[in-house]
């Protein structure tokens, strides 16, 4: 089928190389994609970087990186029903197993033998990319590639904020964390009806992109001030109805606590990398009656439809997310700007057509 550009990982260590493959081939039930454009996450970070967690979660070396895309489908397996060539598709990243108790019971987002594109098996940073038909969700074309590729974060951004009932019209929201996906969670909130967002993070830039997408409340976790106090002087002494943690910090986590009143929702989705914290179990979890709620990926395909039609509708602006627009050749230059401290990005795509890139970039810097 000839060859394609990808970016993977060739070696147990830092970095990843743009080197030459061969086009995947499909199986029956997979479809193939030219892809248009794909974002890259922390999960990719950690993975360039090779941290401790990459070390011990990655099995398969060499291996594509990338798992957020969007593109359009050339080849479809011989047991594919529902996608079509030329569909405008994104991926669902949990590959379920469609066998396991979790995916009998509507939990397909936590099967229990689950794969991640781009962590499990060959993602997405390339010119084409191979999809499950089981994880393809066909897009609105009024959704433009840069936003179509990061709603696999998005979604995880409605998933936490919306919860299981989606009763939020009215409530007060505390997000702790600046990034990407917070900054969605903010603007989500705003959408869903919230009448006060209170934003917790750390840097400027992403503060500011906070203010952007809807944050009635900007407050610096490095300032000297009792942030818990403050969210309670501001709804009525009770504290926030739904704390949605985001940064994985255990002064975040614990602040979350905290600032939740009593019979509110906690949805925890920050990951922490001391994975063992001391909370206080009786008075900030039992006496409290809270709900916590974990947060791994994304109702399938529930969620994938609210977020959809927030967009295609432009209810919901994510554009102030969107920072950087870069070829996938320059992923390098990408994965440096994420890295700088104190922060300058946001979200970033890459794009491997850089025509579609120049056209993408006429209309983003309007």
């Amino acid at each position: 089928m000839g060859t394609m550009k990808a970016v993977r990982k060739l070696k147990r260590e830092k970095g990843a190389n743009l080197v030459d493959i061969e086009i995947p081939k499909i199986k029956s039930d997979e479809v193939l994609i030219k892809v248009l454009s794909t974002s890259i996450c922390g999960t990719d970070v950690h993975i360039y970087k090779w941290d401790t967690w990459s070390e011990n979660r990655i099995k398969n070396i060499p291996q594509t990186l990338g798992h957020e895309v969007c593109g359009e489908v050339v080849e479809v397996g011989s047991s594919v029903k529902k996608i079509k060539v030329g569909d405008y598709i994104s991926a669902e990243t949990h590959i379920p197993c469609k066998k396991c108790i979790n995916c009998l019971t509507g939990n397909e987002h936590i099967c229990m033998n689950g794969q991640i594109l781009g962590v499990d098996r060959d993602g997405v940073f390339a010119e084409y990319a191979v999809i499950p038909e089981s994880v393809a969700w066909v897009n609105d074309r009024a959704i433009p590639p840069e936003m179509a590729s990061v709603q696999e974060p998005l979604g995880n951004a409605t998933y936490a904020v919306l919860g299981e009932d989606y009763n939020i019209y009215g409530k007060r929201v505390a997000i702790f964390g600046d990034g990407p996906t917070a900054l969605f969670a903010v603007g989500v909130a705003k959408l869903a009806g919230a009448s006060k967002v209170f934003h917790i993070g750390v840097f400027d830039f992403n503060m500011e992109i906070g203010k952007k997408m809807g944050a009635d409340y900007s407050l610096k976790a490095t300032d000297n001030m009792d942030r818990v106090q403050f969210i309670r002087d501001n709804t009525d002494g009770y504290g926030a109805d739904i704390v949605v943690e985001m940064a994985g910090a255990k002064q975040a986590v614990l602040e979350g606590l905290d600032s939740l009143r009593k019979g509110g929702r906690f949805s925890a989705f920050g990951i922490t990398p001391e994975q063992k914290l001391e909370i206080d179990y009786n008075n900030q979890i039992v006496f409290k009656g809270i709900q916590i709620h974990g947060i791994s990926g994304r109702r399938m395909f529930d969620t994938w439809l609210r977020l959809k039609n927030m967009l295609a509708s432009k209810k919901l602006d994510i554009s102030p997310v969107i920072t950087n627009l870069f070829a996938l050749e320059d992923f390098e230059k990408g994965f440096e700007e994420m890295m700088k401290i104190p922060r300058v990005s946001a979200k970033i795509v890459l794009f491997p057509d850089k025509k579609l890139l120049n056209e993408r970039l006429k209309e983003f810097k309007k």
